[in-house]
């Protein structure tokens, strides 16, 4: 292929790459809330969970207390969004000899995978039913 050839082939695929990540990520579109892979079950939620956890925490050794909800559909936050929504109980170490007090927080979920944590989760967390969650007590450093 001559050099003339080959860069037009080379723009090619790079415009083709282009436009089938824009035409891939439409279904992420917030404004478009009736997709159902919006809000696919997350299937590996205790997992990415405990992931997003060792950012979260300054110390994510020696958790006490931790216990979780199973997902539901419930509003995001802002209240104009439906996610799977699981609520977190836990207390964790306030420095190396002690610890604060019990924290609610709430995982929301984007297309099945993690997507941020919700500080305040007040709506979304009322009436919830914790089950013991272990492997967060478990945390490695």
């Amino acid at each position: 292929m001559s050099g003339g050839g080959a860069l037009r082939a080379s723009l090619f695929l790079g415009l083709a790459l282009v436009l089938s990540a824009c035409g891939s990520h439409h279904w992420l579109d917030a404004d478009n809330p009736g997709d159902d892979r919006i809000n696919a079950y997350p299937a590996k939620y205790k997992s990415d969970i405990l992931s997003a956890m060792h950012a979260y925490l300054n110390d994510p050794t020696g958790i006490r207390d931790a216990a979780i909800t199973e997902p539901a559909l419930k509003p995001n936050g802002n209240g104009s969004n439906t996610r799977y929504i699981v609520c977190l109980k836990f207390n964790a170490k306030k420095n190396a000899s002690e610890y604060a007090s019990m924290k609610e927080i709430a995982a929301s979920f984007l297309a099945g995978r993690f997507d941020q944590f919700i500080e305040t989760p007040k709506e979304q967390c009322a009436g919830a039913v914790y089950l013991p969650f272990p492997e967060l007590q478990n945390l490695p450093p």
